[in-house]
């Protein structure tokens, strides 16, 4: 794992220890990459319940409460799905925060490019039931780059969040 992912998986980890808060995941293209990384910090047990590798939108659907219209009309890499996702994944850990991601990192799209998303496009969701931020990457530099960069991208989320949602208040 680079130096930086190191970082700022501490950071989380520091954040979310020291404010008695709970994390979870829900990765579709990471596949856990996400996970791995929060978990390799030692300690991220006080505060990390689980993941959820969700591939097939059946198990967005069944285990994360994803609206399968959503997914019919829209296709499971897009705002909506991801929204849904950190819901689903607060409320199946029982976690005040969550992190989801859906894409399609390539080679191509299950639907050979039909629904007009393309290879590389990938979506993060990061938040609590109450406040969820967002973010969009699209840029295709071939499979293990895109997957690479989304779980970059992903971390720094989550970490710029909990700096705005989960630290400590001073007076």
């Amino acid at each position: 794992m680079e130096l930086d992912l190191k970082l700022v998986s501490k950071e989380i980890n520091e954040m979310l220890w020291r404010n008695h808060k709970t994390l979870s995941t829900a990765e579709s293209c990471t596949a856990g990459r996400i996970a791995s990384v929060i978990t390799a910090v030692p300690g991220s047990s006080n505060y990390y319940k689980g993941g959820l590798i969700c591939y097939a939108d059946e198990v967005k659907e069944e285990l994360l409460n994803v609206d399968s219209e959503v997914i019919e009309k829209e296709t499971a890499v897009c705002e909506e799905v991801v929204r849904q996702m950190v819901l689903g994944a607060n409320k199946l850990f029982h976690t005040d925060y969550a992190v989801a991601i859906s894409g399609f990192a390539g080679p191509g799209g299950p639907d050979g490019g039909k629904s007009g998303v393309i290879v590389g496009t990938i979506w993060i969701a990061v938040g609590s039931q109450d406040n969820i931020v967002t973010r969009m990457i699209e840029e295709d530099n071939g499979r293990d780059k895109n997957l690479s960069s989304a779980t970059n991208v992903a971390m720094h989320m989550l970490r710029d969040y909990l700096k705005e949602n989960c630290s400590e208040k001073l007076d």
